[in-house]
């Protein structure tokens, strides 16, 4: 994993002075993200430079918009999960211009979502992690895009017993919303660079 990381921080853009570089880690399912960023954060930290983590999966809706809408299951995970359009107007579009974000954050424990606010200095290499992020409505707000690449069995091995157990579910709502978006959205292709994970 160190020289995945060391390799990695060479090829993404430079942060120079009063500049936000946006990173995006993008990803299916169980592919690492969290992992590599968390590795790429001690990484950056040792060299000095500022950065701001972001999980797009902090920023899902509340469950009675994402469950039993009337809509395949796949397509709740994958257009209803979030809000998409909040999310540009409120995150993405703001990212360079502002130094202090009121995002939305979800609570799972009271399934509610509660306005944080995430500062941003003026010099700083922005991550965000999560999955489907190249979709059309926010791939232009990335500076530089990685894809973890990670066969669908591998990943499965590392699923929860419970998701596991739940075959079903998972095939209706996850597999198909994944299978969506690698086939109109092609992320391996648009990405700037993919790491097998």
């Amino acid at each position: 994993m160190e020289d995945k990381i060391t390799t990695l921080l060479k090829k993404i853009p430079k942060v120079e002075k009063g500049q936000k570089v946006v990173l995006g880690i993008d990803g299916l399912s169980r592919s690492g993200k969290t992992t590599i960023v968390r590795s790429m954060e001690q990484h950056i930290q040792e060299k000095d430079i500022l950065s701001c983590v972001l999980h797009i999966d902090d920023y899902i809706v509340e469950r009675e918009k994402r469950y039993s809408t009337g809509n395949e299951e796949w397509y709740e995970y994958y257009n209803l999960q979030w809000d998409v359009e909040w999310l540009k107007e409120n995150l993405f579009k703001r990212l360079k211009e502002y130094n202090e974000l009121k995002l939305l954050t979800y609570d799972s424990i009271s399934d509610s979502q509660k306005l944080y606010s995430i500062k941003i200095p003026d010099t700083c290499l922005i991550i965000i992690e999560g999955v489907f992020l190249q979709r059309k409505e926010w791939r232009n707000y990335f500076d530089f895009m990685i894809y973890l690449n990670c066969v669908r069995e591998e990943r499965f091995k590392r699923e929860s017993v419970d998701t596991q157990k739940n075959i079903e579910k998972f095939e209706k709502r996850y597999l198909k919303a994944e299978d969506y978006y690698m086939k109109t959205v092609s992320p391996i292709e648009q990405a700037d660079l993919v790491i097998h994970n």
